[in-house]
């Protein structure tokens, strides 16, 4: 969720200007668009409310991520630049691989909703 608000509030070094340094075209819509499913599904995730299908379009945007920005670092600055710039992102893509597979914890609205129908 708060790499989604950065693209909004720091738009030139996380928004936009990210996005045309890395070359995407129409960079304003791509900046937006993620940013916006950024907010929207951290949020959820947050909430434990559709987290399968939250963490979904974020693994998409990770791996994205790392195809765009963190294979060009390995390449460019070996791997020891790579594995600091990439820390973070493996943890998150990690995390995210964790809830498709397990879903929400015990005190999400998905299992209250969950136990809720088997009453």
């Amino acid at each position: 969720m708060s790499e989604g608000l950065q693209k909004f509030i720091n738009s030139e070094s996380v928004g936009t200007g990210r996005f045309a340094k890395i070359g995407f075209q129409n960079p304003e819509f791509w900046a937006s668009a993620v940013g916006v499913v950024e907010i929207v599904c951290g949020i959820l995730l947050l909430l434990g409310f559709i987290s399968r299908l939250a963490a979904f379009p974020l693994l998409v945007i990770m791996i994205v991520a790392f195809i765009t920005t963190k294979i060009p670092t390995f390449l460019d600055k070996g791997f020891w630049a790579f594995a600091h710039e990439y820390r973070t992102d493996f943890a998150m893509t990690m995390l995210l691989i964790f809830l498709l597979y397990f879903g929400s914890g015990n005190f999400s609205i998905d299992k209250n909703l969950i136990s809720r129908e088997q009453e």
